[in-house]
């Protein structure tokens, strides 16, 4: 099995696949290998998504443009990253623009073969089909956390809400997220100064351990009390 392979397997879109069924559908959609330079756009804000994204290698970075010439960040993606699977099969204009944060390799699935039975209706595709709906699902209600983490009162509330998260997608009280402290400052809607203050303040009361963009959870029941205060 080649490196490509095990990162799929162990992506939720693949749940339940082995590598037989994986390259059973792949033979049926036929995806794409694409390289993009850093800065490169792999997906237009207002353009309809023609395919699914799975970055393989490098960062994008998701957001959707203000009028004003701002930008409200939206997501940050690294080895493993998926995105343009909820727009998969729908008419729809993208709301977000993705672009490479550093130079990147993409597989693209396209969405018309994705959606369509192949005439051999293998397993493998229904098992795909099913795993997407579930992955939309995540990402609505995951949307939903986003709003409400942005209309909490204190930013100490906000920078728990949103530690606590990424503890418990990747699974460990250590971990380091994708964007810096630039990005996650813009991500919760706050100066980035005010931003390195606080999370300084929470070190010195115990709450936390953080340098550049690595944390280390110290006392998750008292963030968790800041989230529900």
């Amino acid at each position: 099995m080649d490196d490509t392979t095990a990162l799929l397997l162990r992506l939720p879109l693949f749940a339940g696949m082995e590598e037989a069924g994986l390259a059973e559908l792949f033979s049926c959609i036929r995806p794409q290998r694409r390289y993009y330079p850093r800065g490169a756009c792999l997906l237009e804000y207002g353009t309809v998504s023609r395919a699914i994204g799975i970055v393989l290698r490098g960062r994008v970075e998701a957001y959707r443009p203000l009028p004003s010439g701002g930008r409200i960040p939206m997501a940050r993606m690294g080895r493993g990253g998926v995105f343009g699977d909820v727009l998969s099969g729908a008419a729809l204009k993208s709301p977000v623009a993705v672009t490479a944060a550093e130079p990147c390799e993409i597989l693209l699935l396209p969405s018309a073969q994705l959606l369509c039975p192949c005439a051999r209706e293998c397993a493998a595709h229904r098992q795909f089909l099913e795993n997407l709906l579930a992955t939309v699902g995540r990402k609505y209600f995951a949307l939903f956390d986003r709003m409400e983490m942005l209309t909490m009162h204190s930013l100490r509330a906000k920078v728990s809400s949103f530690l606590l998260a990424e503890a418990a997608a990747q699974g460990a009280d250590t971990f380091q997220i994708e964007g810096t402290r630039t990005w996650l400052a813009e991500y919760l809607g706050c100066d980035r100064s005010a931003l390195s203050r606080e999370i300084s303040r929470m070190q010195a009361d115990g709450l936390l351990e953080a340098y550049k963009n690595s944390f280390k959870l110290l006392d998750k029941a008292a963030l968790e009390r800041f989230c529900q205060s």
